[in-house]
């Protein structure tokens, strides 16, 4: 059947139960006796394989699709976020907004197995911590908000992430501006632009651009507890990391984030090409990048995530589970904002006064 191993359950060698990967202990630990299990995960330091990109986008190997049969798949109705975990468990609310309305997916395809991941580090004692800490610093934000948020469950999840690598030989060209003054009929010093051709290159090799495959968690938010060490922490794929964790399968698919990774690298080069531009300023900058040696990973990276709904709308804050990095939304207070408001103009209208007395 392949490589099925995604969530398979670790049982504890004292009781049978099922032991779960516990980030403070960083072991299998069994949650009914406390039984840490004798299992080695891989962190020896194994080669975390590079898939070459342009045949995999080609073809993907079916090889890679079968690493999560026989497990329970649901999507949320709400944020259509696709989560994967162990049959035996029974999902009331979406992790990712808290919905109910979660719909069995029988035919849904296996994805590209992972190859690699970060396993969680931060505890999720650490950060209830944090979060109340966060929640406490945003004054504008309700008073009962963190009491009413700090009642919903916070979750730890697996996300899907690609990671992408390639060499980038870039020329450009561009007409750079260069100052220089006149004085006009008046006397006035006038800045006017002197533009000359200019052509460069540029060489780099871009490691592990990351791109999100979920759809679960608000963008904005990952984008803000990134970095993930992903070019030197990563350990290659081995189920007991996952055991008694859910795991988010990914809906950017691999063309969608090569696509993305593509975008991201054209926007760094055209950055670097155009620092390389000489004079004060220039315009038309023109790059013309060849790409070699694309390659990529499907990783499964650590999250944790607290949703809460707040006047019919739903907001997260999420923490990178390796880091312990922390980003989140929240809604407003009107009624601190009108307050603030009113005070200003009655000291503005109090000292309009006072100098109209003096």
């Amino acid at each position: 059947m392949g490589d099925l191993t995604a969530l398979n359950k670790f049982s504890c060698p004292a009781c049978g139960a099922e032991a779960v990967w516990t980030p403070s202990k960083q072991a299998l630990v069994c949650p009914y006796c406390g039984t840490v299990s004798p299992a080695e995960l891989q962190t020896d330091g194994s080669i975390i394989e590079e898939n070459d990109l342009v045949e995999a986008l080609r073809a993907i190997p079916d090889a890679d699709r079968d690493w999560a049969d026989q497990k329970k798949t649901v999507r949320c109705q709400s944020c259509n976020a696709i989560s994967i975990f162990d049959a035996h468990r029974v999902a009331q609310n979406c992790d990712f907004c808290g919905s109910p309305a979660l719909l069995a997916m029988d035919d849904v395809q296996a994805p590209i197995r992972p190859k690699a991941l970060l396993p969680f580090k931060v505890a999720g004692t650490a950060v209830r911590e944090k979060i109340r800490a966060w929640y406490g610093s945003h004054f504008w934000a309700p008073n009962r908000l963190g009491a009413k948020a700090m009642t919903d469950t916070l979750h730890g999840l697996y996300l899907p992430y690609w990671t992408f690598d390639a060499h980038a030989d870039c020329p450009w060209e561009a007409e750079a501006g260069y100052y220089y003054y006149v004085r006009d009929s008046q006397g006035r010093q006038e800045r006017r632009v002197r533009w000359e051709y200019a052509s460069g290159q540029v060489l780099n090799f871009f490691d592990d651009v990351l791109v999100s495959g979920s759809k679960g968690v608000h963008p904005k938010l990952l984008e803000d507890i990134a970095p993930f060490p992903t070019t030197t922490d990563l350990v290659p794929y081995d189920a007991g990391y996952l055991s008694g964790w859910v795991v988010e399968q990914y809906q950017i698919d691999l063309v969608g984030g090569a696509q993305d990774s593509r975008r991201r690298m054209m926007a760094a080069l055209e950055r670097m090409c155009a620092s390389q531009v000489p004079g004060d300023t220039h315009r038309g900058l023109r790059i013309s990048p060849q790409f070699t040696a694309q390659t990529y990973k499907h990783l499964l990276l650590p999250v944790w995530l607290l949703s809460y709904q707040y006047r019919s709308k739903v907001y997260q804050v999420a923490v990178n589970g390796y880091s312990g990095k922390i980003a989140g939304e929240y809604p407003i207070s009107w009624i601190k904002v009108t307050i603030a408001i009113l005070l200003i103009l009655v000291l503005f209208g109090t000292f309009a006064y006072l100098r109209s007395q003096s």
